[in-house]
Protein backbone atom coordinates (compact mmCIF):
# COMPACT_ATOMS: atom_id res chain seq x y z
CA UNK A 1 0.00 0.00 0.00
CA UNK A 2 1.12 3.29 -1.04
CA UNK A 3 -0.62 6.40 0.15
CA UNK A 4 1.38 8.86 -2.31
CA UNK A 5 -0.83 6.77 -5.23
CA UNK A 6 -4.39 8.63 -3.93
CA UNK A 7 -4.45 12.45 -4.21
CA UNK A 8 -5.39 13.92 -0.71
CA UNK A 9 -8.61 15.77 -1.15
CA UNK A 10 -7.33 17.99 1.64
CA UNK A 11 -4.06 20.14 0.65
CA UNK A 12 -5.60 22.89 1.51
CA UNK A 13 -6.71 21.86 4.87
CA UNK A 14 -5.54 21.80 7.78
CA UNK A 15 -2.93 19.23 9.53
CA UNK A 16 -5.78 17.42 11.92
CA UNK A 17 -7.97 16.65 8.57
CA UNK A 18 -4.68 15.80 6.49
CA UNK A 19 -4.07 12.88 9.78
CA UNK A 20 -7.38 11.93 9.12
CA UNK A 21 -7.25 11.48 5.49
CA UNK A 22 -3.99 9.62 5.95
CA UNK A 23 -6.08 7.74 9.04
CA UNK A 24 -8.88 6.61 6.20
CA UNK A 25 -5.96 5.84 3.74
CA UNK A 26 -4.43 3.12 6.19
CA UNK A 27 -8.04 1.33 7.58
CA UNK A 28 -9.13 1.29 3.51
CA UNK A 29 -7.59 -1.87 2.55
CA UNK A 30 -9.78 -3.46 5.89
CA UNK A 31 -12.71 -1.79 4.41
CA UNK A 32 -14.29 -5.03 2.39
CA UNK A 33 -16.05 -2.45 -0.28
CA UNK A 34 -12.84 -1.88 -2.73
CA UNK A 35 -12.42 1.66 -4.38
CA UNK A 36 -11.75 1.13 -7.89
CA UNK A 37 -8.44 2.43 -8.61
CA UNK A 38 -8.78 3.93 -12.67
CA UNK A 39 -12.37 5.55 -12.03
CA UNK A 40 -11.88 9.32 -13.67
CA UNK A 41 -15.79 10.08 -13.98
CA UNK A 42 -17.36 12.78 -12.37
CA UNK A 43 -20.05 10.05 -10.82
CA UNK A 44 -17.18 7.66 -9.49
CA UNK A 45 -15.31 11.09 -8.20
CA UNK A 46 -18.79 11.83 -6.41
CA UNK A 47 -19.58 8.50 -5.26
CA UNK A 48 -15.52 8.60 -3.68
CA UNK A 49 -16.31 12.21 -1.85
CA UNK A 50 -19.85 10.41 -0.23
CA UNK A 51 -17.46 7.50 1.01
CA UNK A 52 -14.62 9.71 2.76
CA UNK A 53 -17.61 11.46 4.08
CA UNK A 54 -18.61 8.65 5.64
CA UNK A 55 -15.46 7.35 6.32
CA UNK A 56 -14.43 10.57 8.16
CA UNK A 57 -17.42 10.72 10.20
CA UNK A 58 -16.62 7.13 11.53
CA UNK A 59 -13.23 7.96 12.16
CA UNK A 60 -13.61 10.86 13.60
CA UNK A 61 -12.91 9.66 17.40
CA UNK A 62 -10.43 7.30 16.55
CA UNK A 63 -6.94 8.25 17.58
CA UNK A 64 -4.24 10.01 15.41
CA UNK A 65 -2.29 7.71 13.00
CA UNK A 66 0.75 8.18 14.84
CA UNK A 67 -0.58 7.07 18.34
CA UNK A 68 -2.25 4.09 16.34
CA UNK A 69 1.25 3.13 15.08
CA UNK A 70 2.74 3.40 18.35
CA UNK A 71 -0.09 1.53 20.13
CA UNK A 72 0.14 -1.49 17.30
CA UNK A 73 4.16 -1.78 17.46
CA UNK A 74 3.66 -1.59 21.48
CA UNK A 75 1.05 -4.29 21.37
CA UNK A 76 3.27 -6.59 19.18
CA UNK A 77 6.27 -6.24 20.74
CA UNK A 78 4.68 -7.12 24.10
CA UNK A 79 2.84 -9.95 22.91
CA UNK A 80 5.94 -11.23 21.52
CA UNK A 81 7.84 -11.07 24.71
CA UNK A 82 5.57 -12.69 26.49
CA UNK A 83 5.14 -15.70 24.11
CA UNK A 84 8.83 -16.16 24.39
CA UNK A 85 8.83 -15.94 28.34
CA UNK A 86 6.35 -18.14 28.38
CA UNK A 87 7.91 -20.48 26.31
CA UNK A 88 11.14 -20.13 28.16
CA UNK A 89 9.13 -21.02 31.15
CA UNK A 90 7.57 -23.86 29.81
CA UNK A 91 11.53 -25.21 28.82
CA UNK A 92 12.48 -24.65 32.34
CA UNK A 93 9.58 -26.33 34.09
CA UNK A 94 9.88 -29.38 31.46
CA UNK A 95 13.95 -29.80 32.20
CA UNK A 96 14.16 -29.19 35.91
CA UNK A 97 10.78 -28.64 37.35
CA UNK A 98 12.12 -28.97 41.07
CA UNK A 99 13.99 -25.00 40.16
CA UNK A 100 11.32 -23.90 37.87
CA UNK A 101 9.62 -22.47 40.37
CA UNK A 102 12.57 -20.30 41.38
CA UNK A 103 12.69 -18.49 37.95
CA UNK A 104 9.43 -17.01 37.74
CA UNK A 105 8.57 -13.81 39.30
CA UNK A 106 5.96 -14.03 42.03
CA UNK A 107 3.43 -11.35 40.06
CA UNK A 108 3.27 -13.80 36.81
CA UNK A 109 -0.35 -15.06 36.49
CA UNK A 110 0.64 -17.22 33.14
CA UNK A 111 -1.36 -20.63 32.63
CA UNK A 112 2.22 -22.18 32.80
CA UNK A 113 2.80 -21.10 36.06
CA UNK A 114 -0.03 -22.09 37.73
CA UNK A 115 0.74 -25.53 36.15
CA UNK A 116 4.17 -25.51 37.49
CA UNK A 117 2.61 -24.29 40.68
CA UNK A 118 -0.12 -27.26 40.82
CA UNK A 119 2.81 -29.32 39.97
CA UNK A 120 5.22 -28.45 42.42
CA UNK A 121 2.62 -28.54 45.35
CA UNK A 122 1.24 -31.32 44.48
CA UNK A 123 4.90 -32.99 44.44
CA UNK A 124 5.20 -30.99 48.32
CA UNK A 125 2.07 -32.35 49.63
CA UNK A 126 3.11 -36.09 48.17
CA UNK A 127 6.51 -35.99 50.28
CA UNK A 128 5.26 -34.50 53.19
CA UNK A 129 2.93 -37.56 53.02
CA UNK A 130 5.13 -39.83 52.25
CA UNK A 131 7.99 -38.78 55.14
CA UNK A 132 4.75 -38.77 57.95
CA UNK A 133 4.50 -42.34 57.39
CA UNK A 134 6.46 -44.54 59.44
CA UNK A 135 7.96 -47.10 57.02
CA UNK A 136 8.81 -45.11 54.70
CA UNK A 137 10.89 -42.43 57.36
CA UNK A 138 12.60 -45.39 58.50
CA UNK A 139 13.60 -46.35 55.62
CA UNK A 140 14.96 -43.09 54.38
CA UNK A 141 16.50 -42.64 57.63
CA UNK A 142 18.38 -46.14 57.41
CA UNK A 143 19.46 -44.79 53.89
CA UNK A 144 20.51 -41.07 54.58
CA UNK A 145 23.08 -43.20 57.56
CA UNK A 146 24.53 -45.84 54.94
CA UNK A 147 25.39 -42.97 52.42
CA UNK A 148 28.63 -42.98 50.55
CA UNK A 149 31.26 -40.87 48.84
CA UNK A 150 31.38 -41.60 45.31
CA UNK A 151 34.35 -43.32 43.55
CA UNK A 152 35.37 -44.38 40.08
CA UNK A 153 34.24 -48.35 39.98
CA UNK A 154 37.47 -50.15 39.39
CA UNK A 155 38.08 -53.76 38.37
CA UNK A 156 39.73 -55.76 41.27
CA UNK A 157 39.05 -59.18 39.26
CA UNK A 158 42.87 -59.74 39.06
CA UNK A 159 43.62 -58.89 43.00
CA UNK A 160 40.39 -61.41 44.04
CA UNK A 161 42.21 -63.93 41.50
CA UNK A 162 45.42 -63.80 43.34
CA UNK A 163 43.75 -64.04 46.56
CA UNK A 164 41.58 -67.17 46.01
CA UNK A 165 42.00 -70.00 47.94
CA UNK A 166 42.77 -71.94 44.51
CA UNK A 167 45.58 -69.78 43.11
CA UNK A 168 48.37 -71.66 41.78
CA UNK A 169 51.13 -71.71 44.40
CA UNK A 170 53.82 -70.75 41.58
CA UNK A 171 51.98 -68.16 40.17
CA UNK A 172 51.50 -66.61 43.22
CA UNK A 173 55.41 -66.81 43.59
CA UNK A 174 56.13 -65.72 40.55
CA UNK A 175 53.96 -62.43 41.23
CA UNK A 176 55.13 -61.85 44.47
CA UNK A 177 58.34 -63.16 45.27
CA UNK A 178 57.55 -65.37 48.05
CA UNK A 179 54.83 -68.21 48.87
CA UNK A 180 51.65 -67.93 50.44
CA UNK A 181 52.58 -68.79 53.85
CA UNK A 182 55.43 -66.39 53.65
CA UNK A 183 52.68 -63.66 52.70
CA UNK A 184 50.46 -64.53 55.13
CA UNK A 185 53.29 -64.33 58.07
CA UNK A 186 53.61 -60.56 56.50
CA UNK A 187 50.24 -59.77 56.80
CA UNK A 188 50.35 -61.47 60.54
CA UNK A 189 52.85 -59.28 61.69
CA UNK A 190 51.97 -55.85 59.79
CA UNK A 191 48.15 -56.45 60.51
CA UNK A 192 48.39 -54.27 64.03
CA UNK A 193 49.88 -51.33 62.29
CA UNK A 194 48.62 -50.96 58.91
CA UNK A 195 44.56 -51.84 59.50
CA UNK A 196 42.44 -48.92 59.07
CA UNK A 197 38.56 -47.93 60.19
CA UNK A 198 35.30 -48.41 57.90
CA UNK A 199 33.63 -44.72 57.62
CA UNK A 200 30.46 -43.92 57.03
CA UNK A 201 31.80 -42.95 53.15
CA UNK A 202 33.59 -46.28 52.41
CA UNK A 203 34.99 -49.08 53.83
CA UNK A 204 38.65 -49.51 54.35
CA UNK A 205 40.91 -51.73 52.49
CA UNK A 206 42.25 -54.92 53.91
CA UNK A 207 45.24 -55.70 55.24
CA UNK A 208 45.94 -58.25 53.06
CA UNK A 209 45.27 -55.89 49.94
CA UNK A 210 47.41 -52.98 51.55
CA UNK A 211 50.12 -55.23 51.49
CA UNK A 212 49.99 -56.82 48.28
CA UNK A 213 49.96 -53.63 47.08
CA UNK A 214 53.16 -52.49 48.57
CA UNK A 215 54.94 -56.17 47.98
CA UNK A 216 53.70 -56.88 44.11
CA UNK A 217 54.69 -53.04 43.26
CA UNK A 218 58.36 -53.44 44.84
CA UNK A 219 58.73 -56.99 43.12
CA UNK A 220 58.03 -55.85 39.41
CA UNK A 221 58.83 -52.34 39.36
CA UNK A 222 56.23 -51.39 37.86
CA UNK A 223 54.62 -47.70 37.41
CA UNK A 224 51.70 -46.85 39.48
CA UNK A 225 49.29 -46.70 36.70
CA UNK A 226 49.85 -50.49 36.16
CA UNK A 227 49.21 -50.69 40.22
CA UNK A 228 46.11 -49.20 40.10
CA UNK A 229 44.60 -50.94 36.81
CA UNK A 230 45.74 -54.34 39.17
CA UNK A 231 44.07 -53.79 41.87
CA UNK A 232 41.26 -51.67 41.24
CA UNK A 233 43.00 -48.94 43.31
CA UNK A 234 43.68 -45.46 42.95
CA UNK A 235 47.17 -43.76 41.61
CA UNK A 236 47.30 -41.91 44.42
CA UNK A 237 45.92 -44.25 46.71
CA UNK A 238 48.81 -46.83 45.68
CA UNK A 239 51.39 -44.96 45.82
CA UNK A 240 50.16 -44.44 49.75
CA UNK A 241 49.95 -47.52 50.39
CA UNK A 242 53.66 -48.40 49.43
CA UNK A 243 55.03 -45.44 51.37
CA UNK A 244 53.07 -46.86 54.78
CA UNK A 245 53.58 -50.44 54.35
CA UNK A 246 57.41 -49.79 53.38
CA UNK A 247 57.19 -47.34 56.70
CA UNK A 248 55.60 -50.55 58.74
CA UNK A 249 58.22 -53.12 57.42
CA UNK A 250 61.02 -50.65 58.47
CA UNK A 251 59.65 -49.91 62.19
CA UNK A 252 58.10 -53.23 62.65
CA UNK A 253 59.88 -55.98 60.78
CA UNK A 254 63.36 -54.57 60.35
CA UNK A 255 64.44 -54.85 64.58
CA UNK A 256 63.20 -58.47 64.05
CA UNK A 257 65.01 -59.73 60.82
CA UNK A 258 67.70 -56.94 60.10
CA UNK A 259 70.21 -57.02 63.64
CA UNK A 260 73.69 -57.12 64.09
CA UNK A 261 74.85 -61.08 65.30
CA UNK A 262 74.44 -60.97 69.24
CA UNK A 263 77.41 -63.00 70.73
CA UNK A 264 76.11 -65.99 70.67
CA UNK A 265 75.05 -65.66 66.44
CA UNK A 266 78.33 -64.23 65.96
CA UNK A 267 79.88 -67.27 66.25
CA UNK A 268 77.68 -69.23 63.98
CA UNK A 269 78.88 -66.51 61.95
CA UNK A 270 82.33 -66.69 62.08
CA UNK A 271 82.46 -70.52 61.94
CA UNK A 272 80.31 -69.77 58.46
CA UNK A 273 82.67 -67.82 56.93
CA UNK A 274 85.81 -69.68 57.85
CA UNK A 275 84.66 -72.98 56.10
CA UNK A 276 84.06 -71.11 53.04
CA UNK A 277 87.30 -69.14 52.85
CA UNK A 278 89.64 -70.41 55.82
CA UNK A 279 89.81 -66.80 57.15
CA UNK A 280 89.25 -66.73 60.98
CA UNK A 281 87.44 -64.26 62.98
CA UNK A 282 85.00 -62.64 59.82
CA UNK A 283 81.91 -61.05 61.00
CA UNK A 284 81.01 -60.18 57.56
CA UNK A 285 81.53 -59.25 53.79
CA UNK A 286 80.54 -55.25 52.94
CA UNK A 287 79.56 -54.20 49.68
CA UNK A 288 78.23 -51.28 48.14
CA UNK A 289 75.83 -50.78 45.19
CA UNK A 290 73.87 -48.10 43.46
CA UNK A 291 70.16 -47.53 42.69
CA UNK A 292 69.16 -45.19 39.82
CA UNK A 293 67.05 -42.16 40.53
CA UNK A 294 65.24 -39.35 38.44
CA UNK A 295 67.42 -36.31 38.39
CA UNK A 296 66.75 -34.05 41.52
CA UNK A 297 65.87 -30.78 42.02
CA UNK A 298 68.30 -30.05 44.19
CA UNK A 299 72.21 -31.33 44.51
CA UNK A 300 72.20 -32.41 41.27
CA UNK A 301 76.01 -32.67 41.04
CA UNK A 302 75.95 -34.52 44.08
CA UNK A 303 73.35 -37.43 42.87
CA UNK A 304 75.95 -37.33 39.31
CA UNK A 305 77.05 -40.80 39.07
CA UNK A 306 80.64 -39.96 37.08
CA UNK A 307 81.54 -43.58 36.60
CA UNK A 308 77.66 -45.01 35.25
CA UNK A 309 77.37 -42.51 33.16
CA UNK A 310 81.25 -42.93 30.93
CA UNK A 311 80.32 -46.43 31.20
CA UNK A 312 76.90 -46.45 30.13
CA UNK A 313 77.20 -43.11 27.65
CA UNK A 314 73.88 -42.18 29.56
CA UNK A 315 73.62 -39.51 31.82
CA UNK A 316 73.13 -41.38 35.72
CA UNK A 317 71.75 -40.16 38.89
CA UNK A 318 72.12 -42.84 41.87
CA UNK A 319 71.90 -43.13 45.71
CA UNK A 320 74.16 -45.94 47.31
CA UNK A 321 72.91 -48.69 49.57
CA UNK A 322 75.74 -50.53 51.20
CA UNK A 323 75.69 -53.57 53.59
CA UNK A 324 76.83 -56.21 55.20
CA UNK A 325 75.74 -59.92 54.73
CA UNK A 326 76.73 -63.09 56.76
CA UNK A 327 77.38 -66.33 55.20
CA UNK A 328 73.96 -66.73 54.09
CA UNK A 329 73.44 -63.58 51.87
CA UNK A 330 71.49 -62.08 55.31
CA UNK A 331 71.93 -58.50 55.86
CA UNK A 332 72.75 -57.76 59.66
CA UNK A 333 73.43 -54.07 58.33
CA UNK A 334 72.82 -51.74 55.81
CA UNK A 335 73.38 -47.44 55.16
CA UNK A 336 71.42 -46.23 52.41
CA UNK A 337 70.68 -42.69 50.76
CA UNK A 338 73.64 -41.05 50.39
CA UNK A 339 74.80 -39.24 47.43
CA UNK A 340 75.85 -41.20 43.74
CA UNK A 341 79.10 -39.36 43.63
CA UNK A 342 80.87 -40.60 46.71
CA UNK A 343 83.00 -43.11 46.86
CA UNK A 344 82.99 -46.41 48.80
CA UNK A 345 85.17 -45.57 51.26
CA UNK A 346 83.08 -42.47 52.03
CA UNK A 347 79.91 -43.79 52.32
CA UNK A 348 81.78 -46.32 55.09
CA UNK A 349 82.72 -43.37 56.51
CA UNK A 350 79.00 -42.05 56.89
CA UNK A 351 77.72 -45.39 57.97
CA UNK A 352 76.49 -46.37 61.74
CA UNK A 353 78.83 -49.00 61.49
CA UNK A 354 82.06 -46.63 60.81
CA UNK A 355 80.70 -45.33 64.27
CA UNK A 356 80.18 -48.21 65.80
CA UNK A 357 83.64 -49.63 65.17
CA UNK A 358 84.82 -46.14 66.59
CA UNK A 359 83.51 -47.02 69.84
CA UNK A 360 85.26 -50.20 69.77
CA UNK A 361 82.08 -53.03 69.46
CA UNK A 362 84.34 -54.25 66.35
CA UNK A 363 87.52 -55.47 67.99
CA UNK A 364 88.70 -59.05 67.23
CA UNK A 365 86.51 -59.54 64.10
CA UNK A 366 87.10 -58.93 60.07
CA UNK A 367 84.34 -57.18 58.00
CA UNK A 368 85.76 -58.08 54.09
CA UNK A 369 85.51 -55.84 51.22
CA UNK A 370 86.53 -55.06 47.84
CA UNK A 371 89.34 -52.56 46.32
CA UNK A 372 87.10 -49.92 46.74
CA UNK A 373 87.44 -49.75 50.86
CA UNK A 374 90.67 -49.01 52.11
CA UNK A 375 92.36 -51.15 54.84
CA UNK A 376 91.50 -50.99 58.62
CA UNK A 377 91.98 -52.46 62.16
CA UNK A 378 88.32 -54.21 61.45
CA UNK A 379 88.48 -54.44 57.46
CA UNK A 380 90.16 -56.65 55.61
CA UNK A 381 90.59 -55.42 51.79
CA UNK A 382 92.59 -57.36 49.20
CA UNK A 383 96.04 -56.29 47.80
CA UNK A 384 95.72 -53.85 45.06
CA UNK A 385 99.25 -53.04 44.33
CA UNK A 386 101.32 -54.73 40.38
CA UNK A 387 103.27 -57.61 40.82
CA UNK A 388 102.31 -59.76 43.75
CA UNK A 389 103.69 -62.27 45.20
CA UNK A 390 101.89 -66.12 45.29
CA UNK A 391 100.98 -65.41 48.93
CA UNK A 392 99.55 -62.13 47.67
CA UNK A 393 97.53 -63.98 45.55
CA UNK A 394 96.40 -66.40 47.64
CA UNK A 395 94.60 -63.60 50.21
CA UNK A 396 93.06 -62.10 47.06
CA UNK A 397 91.29 -65.61 46.45
CA UNK A 398 89.87 -65.89 49.49
CA UNK A 399 88.54 -61.57 49.94
CA UNK A 400 87.34 -62.33 46.72
CA UNK A 401 85.42 -65.38 47.68
CA UNK A 402 83.76 -63.78 50.58
CA UNK A 403 83.30 -60.80 48.64
CA UNK A 404 81.08 -62.85 46.06
CA UNK A 405 79.09 -63.50 49.13
CA UNK A 406 77.77 -60.09 49.36
CA UNK A 407 77.72 -59.47 45.48
CA UNK A 408 75.57 -62.32 45.06
CA UNK A 409 72.84 -60.96 47.72
CA UNK A 410 72.98 -57.26 46.44
CA UNK A 411 72.24 -59.67 42.97
CA UNK A 412 69.40 -61.50 44.50
CA UNK A 413 68.13 -58.12 46.26
CA UNK A 414 67.80 -56.59 43.08
CA UNK A 415 66.43 -59.45 41.27
CA UNK A 416 63.63 -59.99 43.01
CA UNK A 417 62.68 -56.67 44.22
CA UNK A 418 63.05 -54.84 40.42
CA UNK A 419 62.30 -51.76 41.28
CA UNK A 420 65.98 -51.19 42.51
CA UNK A 421 66.68 -51.53 38.86
CA UNK A 422 64.41 -48.96 37.72
CA UNK A 423 64.44 -44.99 38.10
CA UNK A 424 61.30 -45.28 40.24
CA UNK A 425 58.60 -42.53 40.80
CA UNK A 426 59.47 -41.78 44.74
CA UNK A 427 60.75 -39.02 46.04
CA UNK A 428 63.96 -38.80 46.74
CA UNK A 429 63.14 -37.92 50.65
CA UNK A 430 61.10 -41.19 50.47
CA UNK A 431 64.04 -43.54 48.76
CA UNK A 432 65.51 -44.70 52.04
CA UNK A 433 62.46 -46.10 53.22
CA UNK A 434 61.96 -48.12 50.35
CA UNK A 435 65.34 -49.46 50.02
CA UNK A 436 65.28 -50.31 54.24
CA UNK A 437 61.93 -51.87 52.87
CA UNK A 438 63.41 -54.20 50.17
CA UNK A 439 66.39 -55.26 52.27
CA UNK A 440 64.00 -56.58 55.47
CA UNK A 441 61.68 -58.01 52.40
CA UNK A 442 65.00 -59.94 50.96
CA UNK A 443 66.38 -61.15 54.95
CA UNK A 444 62.94 -62.60 55.19
CA UNK A 445 62.97 -65.08 51.64
CA UNK A 446 66.81 -65.73 52.67
CA UNK A 447 65.97 -66.79 56.23
CA UNK A 448 62.64 -68.88 54.75
CA UNK A 449 64.30 -70.22 52.25
CA UNK A 450 62.59 -68.61 49.13
CA UNK A 451 63.56 -69.81 46.23
CA UNK A 452 64.45 -67.16 43.39
CA UNK A 453 63.34 -68.21 39.84
CA UNK A 454 66.91 -68.48 37.47
CA UNK A 455 65.23 -66.52 34.80
CA UNK A 456 65.27 -63.19 37.50
CA UNK A 457 69.52 -63.61 37.94
CA UNK A 458 71.24 -60.60 35.84
CA UNK A 459 75.19 -59.55 35.93
CA UNK A 460 75.68 -57.31 38.52
CA UNK A 461 78.27 -54.67 38.35
CA UNK A 462 79.37 -51.44 40.43
CA UNK A 463 82.86 -49.60 40.05
CA UNK A 464 85.59 -49.73 42.56
CA UNK A 465 87.51 -47.00 42.96
CA UNK A 466 90.58 -47.27 44.90
CA UNK A 467 90.66 -44.97 47.75
CA UNK A 468 93.43 -42.04 47.80
CA UNK A 469 94.42 -44.02 51.31
CA UNK A 470 94.15 -47.46 50.96
CA UNK A 471 96.30 -48.08 54.18
CA UNK A 472 94.99 -46.76 56.87
CA UNK A 473 95.96 -49.24 60.10
CA UNK A 474 100.06 -50.52 59.90
CA UNK A 475 98.79 -53.07 62.63
CA UNK A 476 95.99 -54.28 59.76
CA UNK A 477 98.67 -54.11 57.03
CA UNK A 478 101.30 -56.84 59.16
CA UNK A 479 97.99 -58.74 60.26
CA UNK A 480 97.00 -59.27 56.39
CA UNK A 481 100.44 -60.08 55.57
CA UNK A 482 99.84 -63.05 58.57
CA UNK A 483 96.88 -64.25 57.04
CA UNK A 484 97.82 -64.43 53.58
CA UNK A 485 101.08 -66.64 54.73
CA UNK A 486 99.18 -68.70 57.03
CA UNK A 487 96.47 -69.17 54.09
CA UNK A 488 99.54 -70.50 51.45
CA UNK A 489 101.16 -72.86 53.81
CA UNK A 490 98.33 -74.77 55.22
CA UNK A 491 97.29 -75.37 51.55
CA UNK A 492 93.86 -73.01 52.13
CA UNK A 493 94.63 -70.82 49.08
CA UNK A 494 96.23 -70.63 46.03
CA UNK A 495 95.53 -73.84 44.45
CA UNK A 496 94.16 -71.82 41.32
CA UNK A 497 97.73 -70.71 40.50
CA UNK A 498 99.25 -74.20 40.72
Amino acid sequence: MEISSFSSPYSGSSSEDYLSSNLFSFFQELDPIAIPANNTSSSSSSQININLSKKRKRVDHEPTSSSIQDFVNTFLTFDSDNKQQEQQQEDEFLLFPSLASFSQSPSSTSPMREMKEDAIGTASESKRARRSSPEVGASEAGTSSQRRLWVKDRSKAWWEHCNSADFPEEEFRKAFRMSKATFDMICDELESVVTKKDTMLRLAIPVRQRVAVCIWRLATGEPLREVSKRFGLGISTCHKLVLEVCSAIRNVLMPKFLQWPSEENMREVKRGFEMISGVADVAGSIYTSHVPIIAPKVSVASYFNKRHTERNQKTSYSITVQGVVDPKGVFTDICVGWPGSMTDDKVLEQSALYQRANRGLLKDVWVVGNAGFPLMDWVLVPYTRQNLTWTQHALNEKVGEVQNIAKEAFMRLKARWRCLQKRTEVKLQDLPILLGACCVLHNICEIRDEGMSPELRFELFDDEVVPENPVRSMNAFQARDQIAHKLLHHNLAGTTFL
